[in-house]
């Protein structure tokens, strides 16, 4: 897995109007193509009176499947400049359908192009990104006579508290990037002065926003 990468915050919608036709970027996490395409269906169905329903997404922490369609755009002037913006933002595991009602006038390949990229862009913008960062589940158990000391540290430090288990011992649970679990570690064992058990749990993702 991925230490680390940018994905879009929510499944989210932002529309833009553009010489008379409306452009309605629509976004979603897909980790998966099925579930890109499923997306795409849906959109595909929720505005199958649309004049275009163009789509892209990236998959894979690679992003070793990438794809476009114009949906009846002229070749090239829709999914690909939406790819582009997916791809230039550095997002994963996203997927993009901008749903098009023609407004009367024509736009012309150059400003097609600009049009999906900039409705992607300020769907973006508007929906939210979001980086998502793997973290160690770290356990520390120690006596209640290290406890204030060690709640005020853990309290000021920069690493977010999962849960504190008042039991014979005290058990708290730590959520600590990858990259700084063994510091995190050697960290802990200097406070105690090596009167801890640590031992590793779970490994997850902690979102933030990313600007």
């Amino acid at each position: 897995m991925l230490s680390d990468y940018l994905t879009v915050k929510e499944t989210g919608q932002h529309e833009i109007v553009i010489d008379k036709s409306r452009f309605i970027a629509h976004i979603s996490r897909a980790t998966t193509e099925e579930e890109a395409i499923s997306f795409i269906q849906s959109i595909k169905k929720e505005h199958n009176s649309a004049t275009h329903n163009c789509s892209a997404y990236l998959v894979g922490k690679t992003d070793n499947i990438q794809k476009a369609n114009d949906d009846g755009e002229p070749s090239g002037t829709a999914g690909v400049p939406m790819l582009e913006v997916l791809k230039k933002r550095e997002l994963k595991d996203t997927v993009a359908v901008v749903t098009r009602y023609f407004g009367g006038i024509k736009l012309g390949a150059g400003g097609l192009i600009r049009a999906y990229g900039k409705s992607v862009s300020e769907g973006l913008n508007h929906i939210g990104v979001v980086q998502r960062q793997l973290h160690q589940i770290i356990h520390i158990t120690v006596d209640y006579t290290l406890l204030g000391k060690m709640e005020n540290e853990l309290r000021n430090s920069v690493y977010p508290i999962k849960e504190m288990n008042y039991l014979e011992k005290v058990e708290i649970q730590m959520y600590v990037p990858i990259k700084e679990a063994d510091s995190f570690k050697d960290w802990i064992t200097d406070l105690t002065n090596a009167q801890s058990e640590i031992t590793l749990g779970e490994e997850e993702y902690l979102e933030k926003d990313y600007l």
